[in-house]
């Protein structure tokens, strides 16, 4: 999925400082209606991580997103705009 084709939306964070992603949002990037991807929330077949960005990424956060055998990730920055972001086809991973 090409940076461009999609509109990069603003993260939100909780009172901790946790994102808090909205199940549409992934539901779309991930091309599932947002009921099939809260039940996949809801069975346990989606995993997230976020990573710290160090050196020239510092302030910067990578989120993924793994959902069956597709992950997306997106690069945020510290006020929680999206910079930059793909959707990646995990080799011997079934699908869901």
């Amino acid at each position: 999925m090409p940076d461009n084709a999609i509109s990069k939306p603003r993260l939100e964070r909780d009172g901790a400082g946790d994102f808090v992603l909205d199940p549409a949002l992934l539901a779309d990037r991930f091309s599932l209606s947002t009921d099939r991807f809260r039940h996949l929330v809801q069975s346990g077949h989606v995993r997230s991580s976020v990573e710290q960005g160090l050196e020239e990424d510092e302030g910067r956060q990578r989120l993924t997103v793994r959902c069956g055998n597709r992950a997306w990730t997106a690069v945020v920055d510290a006020a929680g705009n999206v910079v930059s972001e793909n959707l990646t086809m995990l080799r011997h991973m079934p699908a869901r």
